[in-house]
């Protein structure tokens, strides 16, 4: 069996892992968080924070920006549950909008519609690590005095303008899950690109206290300053990310090259209507990671029963998400604006297909598309 998907690893894990086991400390924020936190703050030029996971980062996100009951946040519908789940927590109501055809990202065209005198924030998802357009979301957000907080969860190594696709909005959110590009089997991180957030970040980081403060010797006790939480990964998690964050663009390359190879390979299945392949460089001034490679199929096919066959041929694919406004906890915490006939016919239609660094296997992937569209 093809698997859809293997963790990269970039044969550094184990030392460094032996490491953080024989430093003595392996709860978080020691040495190799630290070096996480200076890479990645090098990287990205903003103030960065580990988390457990980008569902975290999100969290702090929610919590930064002192959401309350009564406020709405805007999101795409297709997006993984976190996106809505963080914002939830705080007693914020979603306002679930459409995509766009191209990018598959939040339309920025149905922002306007969404916003009314309780919207607090907006939430753009970079679906398939292809940036939004965010010089106009950003636009929109600036003129309504509104927070925007981007879920960059698929998006390391991308970038937008030349810059590094976290280095927008107020602030943004990394995924270091194993399905992602660099992963550290769980984890994530906060990007805080308004100074303003910096202090305030720090203590929810740290459950609410000014521990980082007594840590660099600011204070000579540290103590409860307000509502925080355990964010923290340990020292074992951010050993296994340092092995990986230097090989982000390397990762990126060898992923788009097999994009590339996918790209081509389905032209002639495009060509037949029977499918729609994923686009090149649907976003101006961006440049996607080759996060994931799909297909979206026309809609006299049945996305179940290609997903069946290639399973039988030995090949797992995946679909995405269920949209949010469909779901049962969608439907009870939040609401939609206007309709959304892109979300839902790209989650009947979507199929993703296998890559990974060092896949091998898009000839007998692509020739087991062909036979099934031959037979049906």
């Amino acid at each position: 069996m093809i698997p859809f998907s293997k963790p990269y690893l970039s044969g550094n894990e184990l030392k460094l892992v032996e490491e953080a086991l024989n430093q003595g400390k392996t709860s978080g924020n020691g040495r190799f968080t630290q070096q996480c936190h200076a890479w990645l703050t090098d990287y990205f030029k903003s103030k960065c924070l580990l988390t457990h996971s980008c569902t975290a980062a999100l969290e702090m996100a929610a919590l930064l920006c002192a959401l309350k009951p009564g406020d709405e946040v805007i999101m795409p519908s297709y997006t993984f549950v976190s996106t809505s789940n963080a914002f939830v927590l705080r007693g914020a109501t979603p306002v679930f909008v459409d995509i766009r055809r191209d990018t598959l990202n939040l339309d920025e065209t149905k922002l306007e519609a969404a916003i009314t005198t309780k919207t607090r924030m907006i939430i753009p998802v970079f679906y398939a690590g292809v940036p939004c357009d965010m010089d106009a979301i950003m636009k929109i957000a600036k003129s309504k005095n509104i927070f925007v907080a981007v879920d960059a969860a698929q998006a390391f190594g991308s970038y937008y303008h030349g810059k590094p696709a976290g280095s927008f909005g107020h602030l943004s959110s990394l995924s270091f899950h194993d399905t992602k590009n660099i992963m550290s089997g769980e984890g994530g991180t906060l990007i805080i690109n308004d100074p303003e957030f910096n202090e305030r970040a720090e203590i929810l980081w740290e459950k609410g206290t000014n521990r980082s403060k007594f840590l660099r010797g600011e204070v000579d006790k540290y103590s409860w300053v307000e509502v925080g939480s355990s964010f923290l990964p340990s020292e074992i998690t951010a050993a296994i990310l340092m092995a990986q964050l230097p090989k982000v663009g390397d990762v990126a390359k060898e992923r788009c090259k097999i994009w590339n190879e996918y790209f081509a390979a389905t032209e002639f299945l495009e060509n037949k209507s029977v499918l729609s392949r994923q686009m090149l460089n649907p976003q101006k001034h961006s440049e996607h990671n080759g996060h994931m490679y799909y297909i979206i199929l026309d809609k006299h096919f049945n996305r179940e029963k290609l997903y069946f066959y290639l399973k039988e041929q030995g090949i797992q694919s995946a679909s995405h998400y269920v949209p949010l406004h469909s779901s049962q906890a969608g439907r009870k915490y939040g609401r939609t604006s206007g309709d959304l006939p892109n979300t839902d016919f790209i989650s009947e239609q979507l199929l993703r297909l296998p890559l990974w660094p060092g896949f091998k296997e898009v000839p007998r992937v692509v020739s087991a598309l062909e036979d099934f569209f031959k037979k049906n």
